[in-house]
């Protein structure tokens, strides 16, 4: 019988900016109770809107290098704001083990780290339809200059080289199409041979079929009746 690990599977959502990353993530999270969402630290302020301990943990600066001297980071970068964010690596670890499927949503670089020290990671690259449709989402947005837009794209096309690094791309044309793809991505990850614990071939269920075998065959060698009945 074959065995499969227990941990559950720890999954990177990556993407191109206002490729629609958290509304994809938000949405996997409501239709699957099996999967949760690792919440990353930051040292930036808190924003309008979010949640201390739902979007990020918040802590000071201080507080995220002490983190950093620790070695509590699986993965850690500063922002070109100079705003650290980390992903933890202890509440990570914990999660995997209850059985659950884990989210992470990060960049590319943070992708590779985490892919070096977890080589069975899920990697998933989530892209809008087209670059015309980002720029479409930056306007709509409001709260970028001409030049944040520029930095926005160079971004853009720098991950998309990265792309031969990652497992899936998933093109999110419309949200639940998107999920939906992601879904199947991670049901089909459960059947990975990688997946596999161990194979036991010498179990009770084993020796019994053996042992139903011979009697159906009156006790011949199993090769010489299957000769017979082909005759």
């Amino acid at each position: 019988m074959i065995k499969q690990k227990k941990n559950g599977n720890l999954i990177i959502i990556s993407g191109t900016t206002c490729a629609g990353k958290g509304t994809v993530i938000n949405k996997l999270l409501e239709r699957n109770h099996n999967l949760a969402l690792s919440v990353s630290y930051t040292s930036r302020p808190i924003r309008d809107g979010e949640t201390n301990g739902k979007d990020y943990i918040f802590i000071s600066r201080n507080e995220f290098e002490e983190k950093i001297k620790n070695g509590d980071f699986l993965e850690y970068a500063k922002s070109h704001r100079e705003d650290y964010y980390g992903t933890p690596k202890k509440e990570l670890q914990e999660i995997l083990e209850k059985g659950k499927d884990v989210i992470l949503e990060v960049n590319v670089d943070g992708a590779k780290k985490i892919k070096e020290m977890f080589p069975e990671v899920l990697l998933i690259f989530i892209m809008a339809p087209s670059m015309e449709e980002v720029k479409k989402r930056i306007k709509e947005r409001g709260k970028e200059s001409p030049k944040q837009i520029i930095e926005r794209f160079k971004s853009a096309y720098k991950e998309i080289n990265e792309i031969p690094h990652y497992n899936y791309v998933v093109i999110n044309d419309k949200v639940i199409n998107a999920v939906d793809k992601i879904e199947a991505i991670i049901k089909a990850s459960k059947c990975q041979v990688d997946r596999i614990e161990a194979i036991n071939v010498e179990s009770e269920e084993e020796i019994l079929h053996e042992f139903l075998i011979g009697e159906e065959y009156d006790n011949k060698p199993i090769s010489k009746k299957i000769m017979e009945d082909n005759k």
